[in-house]
Formats: structure tokens, C-alpha cells, sequence
């Protein structure tokens, strides 16, 4: 009865989860386009001086002076890296990352749709020096999107290949934290690196002596992302940080572990607030004198084809050979076409490519390509995801009442 119960749990809080993700994704379909909307109508300009409002917090001499835009994507996102971290440690220690057995497929698919586009990027810029800074855009996934466009599909797409796209996609975050922290860092500043390791370490203590208050990580948080900032490593790089200290036992057995409280009170405001608004801030592109061949421009061709075509191929190549090889098994209720739909899928970069792109490329003369070919190639991974997994049989062997869970 006690494992049935915790079985149960478990269930109901994946089924949560996909439901908010799935709204979250439908959300920030309509903070795209009405981005778009906005960057091609008269109010253009009422957009853009939005996005260039000067927002200052300061603290006696100390101060932090930026533009809305920049707080944005260094403030607000840092919020979202934090989710992301509770996450990646909760699937890692108790969820479907826990096991060698369950982690094997989507890690493997994960490191095939991160490898494939990076190369594809990087054939169709070889020769530009500057733009190979984008190397890592098309190696993300968005998952709020991608679930989005599962949703449309209501009982057509068995729970499983919704869970392998969350793991994948949870392994694509956990690689861009690493790119992020490896590849987009600016010049370092000694003295804010030692803070932040200093609050790191003030961090780690409290987790030590089993601190399950969360108040006292979100202090010494807001204080290291403040370092972080400062010290020329990506400020969202704090949000994972203060994750992976948050504790994941409580020494209550009938309370709810920190890390569980945190995470599920962050789903929303990051699902419905903090995403559609990146999406709205970062989406927005005017394709006043755009043409066909602007998109035919080797920066966002390579962005394009490597969410569309790399992903489909790094995912599905990938997951084919460990399945083939009976490393792994085709997830539970899903057929080799309805796996391939999943694979596109993969390719709506979205929101974390757009963040990717504004590490990689500093200047106004980069926005119009990065975003075309990050809507390009979302837009046509999601359609041809959609159709895949609509017209998709399932798997012969699925019995009907695991197929419709």
C-alpha cells in the first residue's frame, strides 16, 4: 500500500508537470507572436524603447545600472536556471535520470541532438570567425514548447515519449549550463570570483547542517547572483548554484523536502511569467526588407537546418543504435515513427536558443538573423513534430489502455 501510494505520487506530480509545462508552452506561442506583432506595427518603436528603459538598483556607492532587456535575460533567467537546477538534481538523485538503466537513452539522445547541429552550424560557418561564436544556438531544446506542441496531440502520444522528451530536454539544460560556463564567459574579475565562492561555500554549510528553511538559501542566493554578475561568469550560472544546495531530504518524514517545495512553487511564475516574457523581450524581430534570401544567409541557414535537421538526426541517430544495439528499449506504448516525431520536437530551440544567441553575439547587426533562423527552425521542427506524431501508428505491441494513458 505504502509503495502504491508513492508510485501514485510520483505519477500524479509527472502528470502535474506536463500539464503546467504543456500551458507554458501555449503561452509563450502568444508572447512570440505578439512580439512579432508588436516589431511589425507602428508600435515598433513603443517595443523597442520598452526593452531600453534604463532599470537601476543601488545600495549606497554600490550600484547595478541596466537596461529592462539586460535584467531580463540576466535577472529573470536566473530565476529559470534555478527551476532548471531543482530540476536536474531531483531527476538525477529520484527521478527518471536515477538509474544507469533510465538515464542511458535520453542522456545518449541528449549528447547526439546537442553534437549533430554544433557541426551542422559550424560547416555552414566555417568561414566566418565571428559568427562560430553561435556554434551552441541550435543545441538546445525548449521544453515548455516542445510540451506545448504535445498537448495538441491530447491521448495521440503515450505518457512515455512525453517523459523521454522532458529527460532529453533536461539533459540539453544540463549541457547548456556547461557551455554556458565553459564558452560564454566574459573577462573574470579575482575579487567577485572569491565572493561568489564565498557564498557558495555559506551555501553548502547550510545544506551541511541540514537548514530546510528555504529563506536563507533565496538571501545568500540573491547576494551570489549579485557576484556572479559582477564577476563576469553568466549570472543565470547562480540560479544553478543555489539548486544544487538546496536540500532534497528533510529530517521531518511528513514534510516536503525543500527542494520539492521550491520547485513546485517556482512552476508557475516561471511557466507563465518569467519565459513569456524572455519570449516577448527576445522574440521580437522586423522583417522589414527580410527576404527569402536573408534567411538563405549562411548565420541563421546553420541555425535553421541545425534545430531542424541536427536535432532530428543527433536525437533519433542516436536513440536508434543504443535501442538497436538493445542497450535500451523504444519507450514504453511508442512506435519507431512516433519516436522520430519526438526527435523533431527536440528541434524547437526557441527560448533557450534566443538566450544561447544573446551570450554568443554581442551587437544589434546579429538580432535579425539569430531570431530568424531560431523561429525558422522552432517553427519547422514543431510542424513536422506535430504531423510525425498525428498521423504516427502506435506501437504494435501497446496494448490500448497504456497507449491512451
Amino acid at each position: 500500500m505504502v509503495i502504491g501510494n508513492v508510485i501514485r505520487k510520483g505519477t500524479d506530480g509527472i502528470a502535474d508537470f506536463l500539464k503546467l509545462e504543456s500551458a507554458g508552452g501555449l503561452l509563450l506561442v502568444a508572447a512570440a507572436a505578439l512580439a512579432l506583432i508588436c516589431s511589425n506595427s507602428p508600435l515598433r518603436h513603443a517595443y523597442d524603447d520598452l526593452l531600453k528603459i534604463p532599470v537601476e538598483m543601488r545600495f549606497g556607492s554600490f550600484a547595478l545600472a541596466k537596461p529592462l532587456l539586460l535584467w531580463i535575460n540576466d535577472g529573470l533567467m536566473a530565476i529559470f536556471f534555478l527551476l532548471v537546477g531543482l530540476e536536474v538534481k531531483r531527476e538525477v538523485i529520484e527521478g527518471e535520470l536515477s538509474t544507469p538503466a533510465q538515464i542511458v537513452l535520453p542522456v545518449a539522445a541528449g549528447l547526439g541532438g546537442m553534437v549533430v547541429p554544433a557541426v551542422i552550424y559550424f560547416i555552414f560557418n566555417r568561414g566566418n570567425a565571428a559568427a562560430l561564436n553561435g556554434w551552441a544556438i541550435p543545441t538546445a531544446t525548449d521544453i515548455a514548447f516542445a510540451l506545448g506542441v504535445l498537448s495538441l496531440l491530447g491521448k495521440r502520444v503515450p505518457v512515455s515519449l512525453k517523459i523521454f522528451l522532458t529527460a532529453v530536454a533536461i539533459a540539453d539544460d544540463l549541457g547548456a549550463i556547461v557551455i554556458i560556463a565553459l564558452f560564454y564567459t566574459a573577462e573574470l574579475s579575482i575579487a567577485m570570483l572569491f565572493l561568489a565562492a564565498v557564498a557558495i561555500a555559506v551555501l553548502i554549510a547550510l545544506n551541511l547542517q541540514k537548514v530546510t528553511r528555504i529563506a536563507p538559501y533565496v538571501m545568500v542566493g540573491v547576494i551570489l547572483w549579485v557576484f556572479v554578475l559582477k564577476s563576469g561568469v553568466h549570472a543565470t550560472l547562480a540560479g544553478v548554484a543555489i539548486a544544487f544546495a538546496v536540500p532534497l531530504k528533510t529530517t521531518d518524514a511528513q514534510g516536503t523536502a525543500p527542494l520539492h517545495q521550491l520547485e513546485h512553487s517556482l512552476h508557475p511564475w516561471v511557466a507563465f511569467g518569467v519565459l513569456p516574457v524572455f519570449a516577448f523581450a527576445n522574440a521580437g524581430v522586423s522583417f522589414a526588407g527580410v527576404t527569402l534570401t536573408a534567411l538563405a544567409e549562411p548565420l541563421p541557414l546553420g541555425i535553421a537546418v541545425g534545430l531542424f535537421a541536427g536535432k532530428l538526426v543527433g536525437v533519433f541517430g542516436a536513440s536508434a543504435m543504443l535501442i538497436r544495439l538493445g542497450l535500451a528499449k523504444l519507450p514504453e506504448g511508442a512506435g519507431w515513427l512516433q519516436l522520430i516525431g519526438v526527435a523533431a520536437l527536440c528541434g524547437v530551440g526557441f527560448t533557450m536558443s534566443l538566450f544561447i544567441g544573446s551570450l554568443a553575439f554581442d551587437g544589434p547587426g546579429y538580432f535579425t538573423p539569430l531570431r530568424l533562423g531560431v523561429i525558422a527552425g522552432s517553427v519547422l521542427s514543431g510542424v513536422t513534430g506535430y504531423l510525425l506524431l498525428r498521423f504516427a501508428p502506435g506501437h504494435s505491441g501497446a496494448t490500448p489502455s497504456r497507449t491512451a494513458n
